[in-house]
């Protein structure tokens, strides 16, 4: 421990952004604290990839008694008994529904780094540009151009697999070679570019597993079991990538079972001196203190953490001067669209079991006015193609060797895909702190009041729609659509509440990603989001991140923090 718990630079939280964070400050010299409130998860050591079926209780599924304990969580896919230590026990932290909102949260060393989708997209100008053109919200304070050389450094550390495309509306990476199309994926991602003269594409999906050895790490073995944690460091996780090196650099200290309860702020130098903590396991309080304070502690714990700050200056907390801390709260809109069958492609069969699926990158409301529609923003698709469990059963057919034989022919090949739209930054989605409400350590906990308005609902139509004309224009038959319900949170995607802007009375943070009100505390996940764009998120916090450590060890060294 350095001597009175004092660093050159203090991480709230160990997840996506926070181990960028941890990364990026200890490589550029910085003595660095990672205070995570949850426990700790070592590689390898503490993962459930070795595990098969049969040996879990369940077989790894679910009980009654873990949809009594997790009631959130049950309400979709993640809760069982596979990974559960990696979920929010719901009884120690909960929080206050004014609108349903599904939070689903990751308290430990690694946070939802070790359970994300790993799919990797960069925005564009488009999505930078987005607000200002729309005249909703605020502007962001940044462009393309801007963020462009950190988003390649951090694909070339992450190791992001993906094809170089060419398409404007979703730019091209430093990749490393793509995951394979089947041949049924390529037969129909030529006809739609056919059908469509250029304008519509299936590409592969742009994922952070790695396809060739990296950083000591192993290329995935397609497996695809990610979410239990990978023994070969094949996809990106604070685990497998940036807190091996930020402990090579022997600067970093590392503390699970630290909830940071608010920042020590000094009102006369107007700037953070430290952080207060309890800890998770024995309730006492300790203070760390630094010069410079990343807050990472995913989007809505970062903003609970700033509501609690300074209190005494501001009576929401450090940067709600602009009134807009705790506001535009967002999400992806998502569970719709549409799949069918495919004939043909007997004799050919999918081999392994590849982590990632095809895209097809946002076409509605770019540049052709063929393409506008009565909502802004638009959606992009997540599928792939598949072909049927080895079976052949029929229910007339049970005993017998024609029986056996026909169990062991493969099923159809179908198609399908799932849309992911964007929601507008609505100031009126917001989370507050409810004070009538206590945690397991007696500390408020977050209400949350936020919904879909009238322009993700005409979006959602479109969503289904458009997939199902695109699907049966290149041949695929029985084409349906669906539609299974969405409600804020589901898509795990939680963006807002601090976001950044162009000026003090807008925003919570500058372009820099510093709070207005305090500039030596920076806040780079999806707090800081000024709009959602329709791609998953995690690459540009990882960008922002690196950006903004680089900024500020560079105005460290020319005292400005």
């Amino acid at each position: 421990m350095v001597e009175n718990n004092v660093y050159d630079a203090i991480v709230i939280g160990s997840g996506i952004s926070g181990g960028w964070a941890a990364k990026e400050l200890t490589e550029k010299g910085l003595k660095t604290i990672m205070l995570e409130r949850g426990k700790n998860v070592e590689h390898i050591k503490d993962y459930h990839a070795d595990k098969d079926v049969w040996e879990y209780p369940h077989r790894g599924g679910r009980t009654r008694q873990m949809e009594k304990d997790y009631p959130v969580l049950k309400r979709d896919y993640p809760l069982n008994e596979k990974n559960l230590d990696w979920w929010v026990n719901e009884k120690e932290s909960p929080y206050t529904e004014v609108k349903r909102f599904d939070w689903y949260r990751g308290y430990h060393v690694g946070g939802r780094s070790l359970t994300w989708g790993r799919q990797s997209y960069r925005l564009g100008d488009l999505d930078f540009e987005a607000n200002a053109k729309d005249g909703i919200a605020t502007d962001w304070p940044i462009r393309y151009a801007d963020i462009a050389p950190w988003y390649s450094y951090a694909e070339k550390f992450a190791g992001i697999s993906g094809n170089r495309d060419g398409l404007s509306v979703l730019p091209d990476g430093d990749f490393m070679p793509p995951m394979p199309m089947t041949v049924v994926e390529k037969d129909f991602a030529e006809r739609l570019k056919k059908e469509y003269n250029g304008r519509r594409h299936f590409i592969m999906g742009r994922v952070a597993n790695i396809t060739r050895p990296h950083h000591e790490r192993t290329n995935c073995q397609f497996q695809n079991q990610c979410w239990l944690g990978c023994n070969f460091g094949a996809y990106f996780s604070t685990q497998s990538s940036t807190l091996p090196a930020a402990v090579a650099t022997g600067n970093l200290t590392l503390r699970p079972h630290s909830i940071v309860k608010n920042l020590i702020y000094d009102k006369d130098k107007k700037r953070a001196t430290g952080v207060e903590i309890v800890d998770a396991e024995t309730n006492k309080t300790y203070e760390f203190y630094a010069k410079i304070i990343f807050v990472n502690a995913s989007a809505l714990n970062s903003t609970w953490v700033l509501m609690n700050t300074a209190t005494d200056v501001w009576e929401g907390g450090l940067g709600s001067s602009s009134g807009q801390l705790g506001h535009n709260l967002m999400d992806h809109h998502f569970r719709c669209g549409a799949s069918g069958r495919i004939e043909g492609y007997e004799d050919k069969y999918i081999y392994g079991r590849r982590p990632t699926g095809l895209y097809v990158p946002r076409f509605v409301n770019v540049k052709d006015d063929s393409e506008k529609r009565d909502y802004i923003r638009g959606f992009g698709y997540q599928g792939a193609s598949s072909r049927g469990r080895w079976s052949g059963e029929v229910a007339e057919m049970s005993v017998g060797g024609d029986w056996k034989d026909a169990m062991l022919e493969p099923g159809d090949w179908t198609i399908g895909f799932t849309a992911f739209g964007e929601i507008l930054p609505y100031h009126e989605n917001k989370i507050t702190l409810d004070k009538d409400k206590k945690d397991k350590w007696g500390l408020p906990v977050l209400a949350i009041d936020a919904e879909i308005k009238e322009n993700e609902k005409k979006m959602r139509s479109d969503m289904q729609e458009e997939m199902k004309e695109m699907l049966e224009s290149i041949g695929v038959k029985d084409v349906y659509t669906y539609d299974w319900g969405y409600s804020m949170g589901m898509g795990i995607h939680e963006m807002g509440t601090a976001r950044m802007g162009t000026d003090p009375s807008n925003s919570v943070l500058n372009k820099h990603n510093q709070v207005w009100d305090a500039p030596n505390v920076f806040v780079t996940d999806g707090a800081a989001m000024t709009s959602a764009s329709c791609v998953n998120p995690s690459l540009t916090y990882m960008a922002l991140t690196a950006r903004a450590a680089d900024f500020a060890v560079s105005e460290l060294k020319k005292g400005n923090l």
